[in-house]
C-alpha cells in the first residue's frame, strides 16, 4: 500500500517582479489503486502541482509537506523521487537527441530496480507494450521523442509507465493534442497499468473527454492555486455541462 500525502503545499515561481505564488495551500492524499482527476481552468496551478512533485527547479516550495509512505519527497533529488516510484508524464515531452528509446528505457528500468532486467524477458516486454500502444517496432531505435508527433510522444510516455511500473503516476494533460484514436490508445495503456498494478494515478486535465476512457475515483477542481471542490465522477459530468464559471465568479 502506497500513500502520497500532500499537506498545505505552497509553491511560487520567480518572475521579474519577484516571487509569484501559484499554489496556495493544497491538501491531497493519493493511495494505491486510486485515480484522482485534477481539473480546472488554465492558470489554476494544475501543472505547477505536477512539476513541483517531480522536483522541477523552477518551482520553489515555500511551505507545506509531501510524503511518500512517510518519506519526505521534498528532500529527495529528482532521480531519487523517480527511484522511489514517482513518475511524471509531461504535457510537452522533451527530445533527447542521440539516446535511443530502447537504451533510455532499459537504463531507466535498471536505475529503478537496482539491476538490469533480464535481456530476453525485457525485449519481450518492450515489444508487447509497443504493440499494445500501436507503436512501430522501429521506434525503439529512434532518439527519444526526436521527430515524434504529439501523439507518438504521448504514447512513448505511457510506454514508460507500462514498463517502469511506478507506485504513483502523475499524468500532466496527457490528452492535450491527441486525436480521438490516439486518445483511446493512450487511455487504454493507462487502464492496462491500472489493472495490472496498484499504481496511484494523479490525472491532470483541462477537459473531461479523457475521463470518458479513464474513470476517476475522485475529482478535484483547482481554482487559483487551491482545491475549490471535490467529489466523484459525477463532478466531472457537472463540469462538462457547466464549465468553470461558477468557480471563477467566486474566486
Amino acid at each position: 500500500m502506497t500513500t502520497l500525502e500532500i499537506r498545505d503545499l505552497h509553491v511560487s515561481v520567480e518572475t521579474k517582479e519577484g516571487p509569484k505564488p501559484i499554489l496556495r495551500g493544497v491538501d491531497l492524499t493519493v493511495n494505491s489503486g486510486e485515480t484522482h482527476a485534477i481539473m480546472g481552468p488554465n492558470g489554476s496551478g494544475k501543472s505547477t502541482l505536477a512539476y513541483s512533485l517531480a522536483g522541477h527547479p523552477k518551482y520553489q516550495i515555500t511551505s507545506g509537506t509531501v510524503l511518500l509512505d512517510g518519506e519526505d519527497v521534498l528532500e529527495m533529488s529528482v532521480d531519487e523521487r523517480a527511484r522511489a516510484g514517482m513518475f511524471l508524464a509531461m504535457q510537452y515531452p522533451v527530445e533527447v537527441p542521440g539516446v535511443s528509446v530502447s537504451n533510455f528505457l532499459r537504463t531507466a528500468k535498471t536505475a529503478i530496480d537496482g539491476e538490469a532486467p533480464a535481456l530476453r524477458t525485457w525485449v519481450k516486454d518492450v515489444k508487447s507494450a509497443m504493440e499494445n500502444l500501436r507503436m512501430d517496432s522501429t521506434f525503439a531505435e529512434r532518439s527519444v521523442n526526436e521527430g515524434f508527433s504529439g501523439g507518438e510522444k504521448k504514447r512513448h510516455e505511457i510506454l514508460q509507465m507500462e514498463l517502469l511500473k511506478p507506485r504513483i503516476a502523475i499524468l500532466d494533460e496527457t490528452d492535450s493534442g491527441l486525436d480521438v484514436d490516439a486518445l483511446r490508445i493512450v487511455s487504454e495503456g493507462v487502464n492496462r497499468v491500472r489493472s495490472n498494478t496498484d499504481v496511484g494515478v494523479l490525472l491532470i486535465t483541462h477537459y473531461t473527454r479523457i475521463l470518458r476512457y479513464i474513470q476517476p475515483d475522485f475529482v478535484h477542481v483547482f481554482v487559483d492555486g487551491r482545491i475549490a471542490e471535490e467529489g466523484g465522477p459525477e463532478l466531472a459530468e457537472r463540469l462538462e455541462n457547466e464549465g468553470y464559471d461558477r468557480f471563477l465568479v467566486n474566486s
